[in-house]
């Protein structure tokens, strides 16, 4: 299923922003990466998109979740288990649930 950012669903949005720095910033993204490809295989994952920021100093990662639920189950997942240790000695996320309320488009849309 596609990224869809829509108002009035029952989804959940994930997004983890993830301190970093250009000297530590491969290893960090590679590791996300990794981890973001097991974590779309999983039961109610709809999408995970990363965004980098220009300097390098942050990454963002903006996923969906069909539910709650879904999203629990993912973080006791063991095979994420070693991955997460590892990203998390690199970088300390800063991590929060949101739901679309609003949605805006421009005249590119």
């Amino acid at each position: 299923m596609a990224t869809e950012i829509l108002t009035g669903t029952s989804r959940i949005t994930l997004v983890n922003v993830f301190p970093t720095n250009p000297e530590q910033f491969d290893e960090l993204f590679k590791l996300l990466g990794a981890q973001t490809e097991k974590v779309v295989e999983l039961p109610g994952c709809i999408s995970a998109n990363v965004h980098v920021s220009r300097d390098k100093e942050r990454i963002v990662n903006y996923a969906q979740w069909e539910s709650m639920d879904a999203f629990q189950a993912m973080l006791t997942h063991p095979v994420l288990s070693i991955t997460r240790a590892e990203i998390e000695a690199l970088s300390k996320p800063d991590v929060h649930i949101y739901d679309v309320v609003a949605t805006y488009e421009g005249p590119a849309a």
